[in-house]
C-alpha cells in the first residue's frame, strides 16, 4: 500500500464518483473531492509535523506565504478509494512531508547535484556582490564621473580661450596693419601665426593630458570591471547549465507509464523552454505519484491555503484550477488516456438567438451585449458579436469593433458600420472623451462610500488570461468607484474605468490592495455563480457623423 494513500476519514458512500476526469483548467470539484480537500484543511489547521508562516495567525517573526494545496481521489488496486494529497513548491524549506506526496524532482536533496551547484552559484553572487561594493572601486567610479565633469569643463575652457584669442588677433589685424609698413606687416603677420599655433599646441596638450589621465582612470576601473564581466558570464553559464541539468531530471508519466521530460515537453509551446518552477505545482505532483503506484485518478480540486500574495489574487481556502503557462503542456502529456470532462468554457450560450439592438444608422450600432458572449472571436469560440453585426450588417466596411466588453460581462458596445466612424470613434476612447459607468455587486461591505484604485496590471504568463498588479511592468489601471447600496455582507458599486485594461474591474475589486471584494460571479478572481454580476450599464459619446451627444443606459438583469 503506498505510504501517502490515505483512507477518507469519514464514510464516502453517498458520494457518486465521476465518469470522467475533471477537465484541470476549468471545472467545479465534485463533493468527494471537496471532502478530501476538507481533511486536508483540517490537517493543516491541526498539524505539528512542521512550521510555516501561512499568514493566519499573528506571527510577527517570519514572512507569511500562502501555499496551493491539492488532493486527487483515487482507487488502488484493491479497488478500494482514497486519496492523495500534495503542495505547489516546497513548504517549510522542505520537500518531504509525511502526507504530502513528494516532487518529481526534488532540488532539496542535500546529496544531489542542485544544491552544490547552487552553492557554487551563491559564492559567486557572494563575490560579485563583493566586487560591486568595493569601496576603491565605488571612489573609481565616483572619481571618474567627477574627472569627466572636470574635463568637459577644461575643453569647453580651452575651445573659448582659442576662440578669444583669434579675435583678438582678428582685431589688432583690422586696428594696426593700416599704419604699418610692408615689413613690419610681414613681421607682424608672422608673430600673429605664431601666437595661433602656440594655441593650438597648448590646447592639444591639455587634450592629450586630460586623455592620458582619464585613461589610467578606465585602467584601475577596468580592473574591477574585468573580473565582475568574467563572473556574470561564468555564472550566466553554469545557471544555464545547471537549469538544463535540472529540466532532464523532471521526467513525466502517463497512465501508459510513457515518460516525457520538460524540455521535450515544453518544446513545441510558444516560450519553446520551461518556465521556472514548471512541474512542481501540485497537480503534476499528484498524477505522477498516482501513476508511479499503479493508482487511478478519479477527480482532483486544488485549494489556496493563506495569506495571498502582492501580486496574485488568492483568497484562502478557495478552490482554483491548474496554471495554464506551467501546467497545462505537461498535463496534456499526463492525461493522455484519460477520458476528461468538457471544457465547460468552449460551451457555446445557444440562447442567444439575436443581439438586443439599442441604437442603428448608417455609421454605427449600439448593442446590448449578453453575459457570456465574446466581443470577437476567439481561438476556439467564434461565435461573437463581431461575427453577429458582419452577419447582420453585410455592407459594414472596416474593422466595426471600437471597444470591447470581456466574455463574462454584460452591456452596452458601441460598434461602426463604416471606415471613417470607426477612426472618429476610436480617438474618443483613446482621448478618454467618452464617459463610461458600469455597476457591479461585490462579496463583502465596501468601507468608503467612494474612491480611487491606482493598480498597474499585466499579464500572469504562467496563468493566462489572469492578471497581476505589477509596479515594474504592469500598464497604469485606474479606476473610481461609488457605492450604491449596501446589504447582507454585499455591496452594490458604480465602477467609472480611467483606462480600460483587461479584467481592470475585476482585479481591483478583488485584490487586497483595491476593495478586496471580489464581483460576485468571478470565477478567475472570486468564486463561481450563475453569472458574472458586472454590466456596463452606461455609454456617452458624440456621434461620429452628427456631432449629437448619444446616451444610452440599460439595466444590469441582477440586483442586490
Amino acid at each position: 500500500m503506498s505510504s501517502y494513500f490515505q483512507y477518507f476519514k469519514q464514510s464516502i458512500t453517498t458520494y457518486e464518483l465521476p465518469e470522467k476526469f475533471d477537465y484541470p483548467f476549468y471545472y467545479e470539484p465534485t463533493e468527494i473531492a471537496k471532502q478530501a480537500c476538507k481533511e486536508v484543511q483540517e490537517y493543516l489547521e491541526n498539524q505539528i509535523d512542521f512550521e510555516h508562516n501561512f499568514g493566519l495567525e499573528n506571527d510577527v517573526f517570519s514572512t507569511p506565504i500562502g501555499k496551493m494545496f491539492g488532493v486527487l481521489v483515487v482507487r488502488n488496486q484493491e479497488n478500494k478509494i482514497g486519496y492523495l494529497a500534495a503542495v505547489s513548491g516546497k513548504l517549510a524549506n522542505t520537500n518531504q512531508h509525511k502526507v504530502f506526496v513528494p516532487p518529481v524532482f526534488d532540488m532539496l536533496n542535500k546529496n544531489g547535484f542542485f544544491l552544490e551547484q547552487e552553492e557554487r552559484l551563491n559564492e559567486i553572487n557572494r563575490i560579485l556582490e563583493s566586487l560591486e561594493n568595493n569601496q576603491n572601486y565605488l571612489q573609481l567610479k565616483e572619481d571618474f564621473l567627477q574627472f569627466e565633469i572636470n574635463s568637459k569643463l577644461k575643453i569647453e575652457e580651452g575651445k573659448q580661450l582659442l576662440k578669444s584669442n583669434k579675435k583678438d588677433r582678428k582685431a589688432q589685424r583690422e586696428t594696426i596693419l593700416s599704419t604699418l609698413s610692408e615689413e613690419e606687416i610681414k613681421f607682424f603677420e608672422e608673430d600673429l601665426v605664431k601666437q595661433s599655433l602656440r594655441d593650438k599646441y597648448e590646447f592639444r596638450v591639455l587634450s592629450e593630458k586630460l586623455d592620458a589621465e582619464k585613461q589610467l582612470l578606465l585602467n584601475e576601473i577596468n580592473v574591477f570591471e574585468n573580473k565582475i564581466s568574467s563572473l556574470k558570464e561564468e555564472r550566466k553559464t553554469k545557471s544555464n547549465s545547471l537549469q538544463n541539468q535540472l529540466f532532464n531530471q523532471y521526467q513525466f508519466l502517463n497512465k501508459f507509464k510513457q515518460e516525457k521530460g520538460l524540455l521535450e515537453i515544453f518544446s513545441n509551446t510558444v516560450f519553446q523552454q520551461p518556465p521556472a518552477a514548471a512541474g512542481e505545482c501540485a497537480a503534476p505532483k499528484l498524477l505522477q505519484y498516482a501513476f508511479q503506484n499503479d493508482l487511478e485518478p478519479i477527480c482532483m480540486a486544488e485549494f489556496w491555503w493563506g495569506d495571498s500574495p502582492k501580486s496574485e489574487v488568492r483568497k484562502h481556502g478557495q478552490f482554483y484550477p491548474a496554471c495554464t503557462g506551467k501546467c497545462e503542456p505537461i498535463l496534456g502529456h499526463m492525461l493522455q488516456g484519460i477520458e476528461l470532462n468538457e471544457n465547460l468554457l468552449l460551451k457555446q450560450n445557444s440562447i442567444i438567438e439575436e443581439l438586443e439592438i439599442l441604437y442603428q444608422d448608417d455609421d454605427l450600432v449600439v448593442i446590448n451585449k449578453p453575459e457570456e458572449f465574446l466581443s470577437v472571436p476567439g481561438i476556439e469560440i467564434k461565435d461573437s458579436v463581431y461575427l453577429r453585426i458582419k452577419h447582420q450588417f453585410p455592407l459594414a466596411t472596416g474593422p466595426i469593433i471600437v471597444h470591447r466588453l470581456d466574455m463574462s460581462t454584460s452591456g452596452i458596445l458601441v460598434l461602426a458600420l463604416n471606415k471613417e466612424s470607426h477612426k472618429i470613434l476610436q480617438q474618443q476612447f483613446i482621448k478618454r472623451k467618452v464617459h463610461k459607468r458600469y455597476i457591479a455587486l461585490l462579496d463583502g461591505n465596501i468601507e468608503h462610500d467612494n474612491g480611487f484604485i491606482d493598480l498597474p496590471l499585466r499579464v500572469d504568463l504562467d496563468d493566462r488570461p489572469r492578471q497581476m498588479v505589477c509596479y515594474e511592468y504592469g500598464k497604469t489601471a485606474q479606476t473610481k468607484y461609488e457605492v450604491i447600496l449596501r446589504k447582507d455582507n454585499k455591496t452594490l458599486v458604480y465602477f467609472y474605468p480611467i483606462t480600460g485594461r483587461t479584467h481592470q474591474l475585476r482585479m481591483h475589486a478583488s485584490h487586497r490592495l483595491g476593495l478586496n471584494a471580489p464581483i460576485i460571479g468571478d470565477d478567475l478572481y472570486g468564486k463561481k455563480a450563475n453569472r458574472l454580476h458586472l454590466h456596463a450599464e452606461s455609454l456617452e459619446f458624440t456621434h461620429p457623423k452628427t456631432k449629437e451627444l448619444m446616451k444610452f443606459q440599460v439595466e444590469p438583469n441582477f440586483n442586490l
